[in-house]
């Protein structure tokens, strides 16, 4: 058994869900919070069999897409007297932890 532990953009998350629901995958959705960028996230702690890993981590990877940002560091996340320029940031797609599991219940 495995739990995956998948952080996604709060844009795919709806998606993810339906599919996941659609797959009857059981998962918990968790509201997180990124610490570079400070937007909002999803965490989604998900159970399944070993066999049902490769097809789980697939609706993932279709469903979690990458997109561009513009990221403005607000004041004083460098030196006080630093300009800081607007930057654009990749995000989007999955992080994605997977930790062996000896047991879980629905």
């Amino acid at each position: 058994m495995k739990v995956i532990i998948a952080i996604v953009q709060n844009a795919d998350r709806n998606n993810l869900t339906n599919a996941l629901r659609q797959a009857r995958v059981p998962h918990t959705r968790l509201n997180t919070v990124g610490g570079f960028l400070r937007q909002g996230n999803t965490t989604f702690l998900i159970g399944v069999d070993d066999h049902q890993l490769e097809p789980t981590l697939q609706l993932i990877h279709t469903h979690c897409h990458e997109r561009e940002v513009l990221h403005r560091p607000g004041a004083g996340a460098l030196h006080p007297d630093a300009y800081v320029s607007p930057v654009h940031v990749q995000v989007g797609g999955a992080t994605i932890f997977i930790v062996d599991a000896e047991s879980y219940r629905l």
